[in-house]
């Protein structure tokens, strides 16, 4: 036992030190110059590693995700949410440049991600609200007491493809700027429907955010595809008015690769 505990701490170190080392040699952007402030430097994408260091990548991506459970466990003021911190920070970002009506999230879970979208929007748009969709109630009973809560999220019983669910929701985006959230069966039918069925809502300069599309092997779970990486992939080649924003992804860790899709056109 003490021979096995020791193998995984020196194994755990050399990951640590192997981390270090790649990340002290990740391609180098110019200084800025006084006609570019600091802030508009280009981000280092996964694109711009090498294959070592995106090898590196993948397997703490691997280790964070099997090992730590951390976002399985996650909780907001209370509440179990399943979201990657990063990808958070940069949907925070994203409805701070957008300003969202309204944001439409499919799959609700138990109701963790629908607060904190409400409370984005009530410092970045305070007439703003959520609609949140699910085909069981799962929220916890304190999701569902929160006062923000109870005055800024609508839920929605039922399929997210459902036709009458679609036309609801179509109803009260009418005259809105929607930002849209896909985070529920994680199949590649289920959200290129979803895409489909929803993405006229999305105003030129807005966002779908297609989450979970690191399953089906990319890079974990390899089991579970075709997913919603795929869905993006054939969504996209019908469909020329979305471009992938890859800056988005500039944390290198994300649970939504190829997923944060702007409007352009």
């Amino acid at each position: 036992m003490l021979n096995r505990m020791n193998l995984r701490t020196v194994s755990a170190l050399l990951v640590v030190v192997a981390t270090f080392v790649a990340f002290a040699t990740l391609p180098q952007v110019a200084p800025a110059t006084d006609e570019k402030p600091k802030a508009q430097r280009k981000a280092v994408l996964i694109d711009d590693l090498t294959p070592g260091q995106r090898d590196l990548v993948n397997r703490f991506y691997h280790l964070f995700t099997s090992k730590t459970q951390g976002v399985m466990r996650s909780k907001w003021f209370g509440v179990l949410t399943w979201q990657h911190p990063f990808d958070l920070w940069i949907t925070q970002e994203i409805m701070t440049e957008v300003r969202p009506d309204l944001v439409v999230e499919a799959g609700t879970f138990r109701g963790g991600s629908a607060i904190i979208w409400a409370m984005m929007l009530e410092h970045i748009n305070p007439g703003g609200s959520v609609i949140t969709i699910d085909i069981n109630d799962r929220r916890e009973e304190r999701a569902k007491q929160m006062p923000i809560s109870k005055r800024k999220v609508t839920f929605l019983l039922g399929s997210s493809t459902d036709p009458e669910i679609v036309a609801k929701v179509k109803a009260r985006a009418r005259g809105k700027k929607v930002m849209l959230i896909l985070d529920s069966l994680h199949t590649r039918d289920h959200v290129l429907d979803e895409l489909r069925a929803y993405w006229k809502l999305v105003p030129v300069g807005g966002y779908i955010i297609v989450q979970d599309s690191v399953i089906g092997g990319h890079p974990i779970a390899p089991g579970r595809g075709p997913g919603p990486w795929e869905a993006v992939e054939d969504f996209m080649k019908e469909n020329n008015h979305f471009i992938i924003d890859k800056e988005r992804e500039r944390f290198l860790l994300t649970n939504n690769p190829n997923g944060f899709l702007k409007r352009v056109r």
